[in-house]
Order: C-alpha cells, then structure tokens, then sequence
C-alpha cells in the first residue's frame, strides 16, 4: 500500500517533516509494509522555507539584515536542493515577531532586510527566488526592499527616503540606474494568498494597518503615501500597480516586487504543490494524509490541507484524503466534497490545556493515525 503524507507544521509543536514522521509512526506500527510517501507541505506563511529545505533536501542559509526597526538581526532563508532556487519568508527579516505593543509603527518600519536576503541569495548563485508574503510589520510598499537591491528612491531635494511607509509622500525621483543587475536575470516567485490592492478600502494600509499598529489617521495617512508612491511608480517607471490584485500583500512590498522585477503571483500552496513535487509523488497512491494545527472554515481559502487534496486528486482520485488536525472547528462542512477531503480528525484527546496538547502533539498525532490504520486494514479485510 503506498500513502502519501502531506502536512503542514502544527503550529507551535511539529514542523511539518515532524508532523509527517509522526503519521508514519502510527501507520508502521499497523501497516509496516506501507509504502510512505513523505512530502512536508505548507501555505507560503510561515513554514514554507522549511516544509521545502525538507521536501527537497536543501540548506539553511543564515545572514546578517536589517529588522523592521533598522536594527541587526540573524535571519534565516533556504537554498532548496536543486542549488538553483531560494526561498525566503519576508517575515524572517521583516515580520511582526520584532514588535511588541509600545514599538509598533508602520510609519518608520522597513522592508530593507527582505532585499538584503535577496541579496544574499544572489550571492550564493540563485536563478530562483520564491518569496512568502506573510506576518509583516511593515507598510512601506516594499521601498526599503528596493533600496537595499540598490533602487535610489529621493526626494525633491535629491536625498535618500529614510525608511519607512510614512516617507513615503516625499517621494520624488525613482532612479533605478543602480539597481543590481542579477535582479533581471532571477525568476522571481510570490508565494501569497492575498488579493488586496496596494491601495483604497481593500489596500494593504486600511485593511492590515490596525494589525501592524496603525490608528484610523495612520492608516488613511499611509495609504495617502502609498497612492503617491504609486502616481510615481506609473509616471516614472510605467508601471501601474495601484490596484493590482495581490500588490497590498506584507504592506504592500507585493506593490514593490510587481514595480522593481519580473515576479509574479502565485497562492502559496500551488508554488509548494509544484517544488515539492506532490502530484508526481502521488501516483499509485491508496490513501493521503494531510492535516496542520487546526481546520476550520477558513481552511477552504489556500490552506494547505485544501491544496494537498486537491492536488492529489487530480491524479488519484479514488484514493482518500485524511486531515488530522490538532483543533477541528465547528464549520468544516464545506472542506468536504468539491475541496477533495474526504475526511476530517481531531488529534487531541479528550479535555486538555493548550500547553499540554502542544507537547503531546507528536504522541497523538502518531495514535490518531495509527487507529485510522487499523480502520483501514480492517475495512481492505472485509471487502
């Protein structure tokens, strides 16, 4: 029996290679003979650069960039195992994790480390770059991304933009002519699920801005900016990305990728579907296990466990899909049918605390699957 395992991390307890080891355990301990196919997955968040270092046999590059503050900070990308493409979470450099409630302030937070991680990736003889757009702390329309790739972006006066999305109504001048010349020559991945705009009601400043710790005048404030430095962009530079969809994801820095390089948009569970192969491996399978920390509603809109099963019904479409998810919520009934799971399961068992199910997840994701095992041998004897 081949059954392919597909998860993606457990928030705060498994990655998702743990989460996939832990299912393999209570299949062998039913099924020793099974065929387990392993293939971490995730949604282009958080997670992605490891799910495919994992799925691909790939490295862990650490570098010295900019946080969100301007401040030096060790961040984390990955060179996946075909040498040739790199995967970078914005976050690792510019994510909300550096904020705290008194610090946060999209008027000065910058998007400088997420290009120098570019950078370094370029260092290092990527052709491919696929970038998460998830998490940030910052509403700069991805400005300080450009800066750092060597983009001068000046004001009336002929100076350099300090960072942030609250300089941004200063921009005057768009000079590009130091731009880093490999940026041309890189393929260049957006992995988002986002749909927003750059700017207006739906913007990245008006709908993200709270979360990043914008008032309603910061808000309306900096998509003022971002209306700007859009006008400019158009004028300047002859693109128009003011309303693209996708341009609002992480503040706006979609806004700057779509401007600056040839990149493009793609939800993330389809980019992580096709680097790790998962089709491909799904061929002959019996039985797919997919599953992250918790499925609910929200789990139809790009998550991977919708991906997953999507994705391995398009080529085996008589074998099962099995979620297992450490909280199941109450609205899950559109998960089934078209969206390909066919079944849902809690992994927790019983009344626990949070704490204590974080730490028992690896234990009763391996019992859940097991039990699910014994069902299924149990079901193949009868027919």
């Amino acid at each position: 029996m081949k059954i392919v395992i597909a998860p993606d991390s457990f928030k705060g307890s498994l990655t998702a290679k743990q989460a996939a080891d832990a299912i393999e355990t209570g299949i062998k301990r039913v099924i020793p003979e099974a065929e387990c196919v392993k293939v971490p997955m995730a949604d282009g968040g958080e997670g992605t650069v490891q799910s495919l270092v994992d799925a691909t046999g790939g490295q862990f590059i650490r570098a010295a960039v900019k946080d969100p503050f301007n401040r030096v900070t060790l961040a984390r990308y990955g060179i996946l195992g075909d040498h040739q493409t790199a995967v970078i979470e914005m976050a690792a450099a510019s994510g909300l994790q550096f904020t705290t409630a008194s610090t946060a302030d999209p008027r000065i937070t910058t998007t400088y480390g997420t290009g120098q991680l570019i950078l370094d990736a370029l260092d290092h003889g990527v052709k491919r770059i696929i970038l998460g757009l998830g998490g940030s702390a910052t509403n700069d329309g991805g400005a300080g991304m450009v800066q750092a790739l060597g983009v001068h972006l000046l004001d009336q006066s002929g100076h350099e933009l300090s960072f942030g999305g609250g300089q941004l109504a200063q921009l005057a001048t768009v000079d590009t002519s130091h731009i880093d010349s490999r940026i041309t020559h890189t393929e260049m991945v957006i992995a988002s699920d986002v749909t927003n705009p750059l700017i207006g009601p739906k913007g990245a400043s008006i709908v993200f801005g709270a979360q990043k710790g914008a008032n309603d005048e910061m808000r309306h404030q900096l998509d003022h900016n971002l209306t700007h430095y859009a006008a400019v962009l158009k004028q300047q530079l002859h693109v128009d990305v003011a309303q693209t969809p996708g341009a609002g994801a992480a503040g706006g820095l979609g806004a700057g990728l779509l401007a600056f390089t040839d990149a493009n948009i793609r939800p993330g569970v389809q980019v992580v579907v096709a680097y790790t192969h998962l089709k491909e491996q799904a061929k002959g399978a019996h039985l797919v296990f997919t599953g992250e920390g918790s499925v609910d509603s929200q789990t139809q809109f790009g998550k991977a466990p919708i991906g997953v099963a999507q994705a391995t019904k398009s080529v085996v479409p008589q074998a099962p899909v099995i979620a297992l998810a450490g909280n199941v919520g109450r609205q899950i009934n559109d998960l089934y049918g078209d969206s390909g799971i066919d079944a849902i399961f809690p992994t927790v068992q019983g009344v626990s605390a949070l704490s204590d199910a974080l730490q028992e997840a690896s234990f009763n994701l391996s019992r859940t699957a097991e039990n699910i095992s014994r069902l299924v041998v149990k079901i193949q004897k009868s027919c």
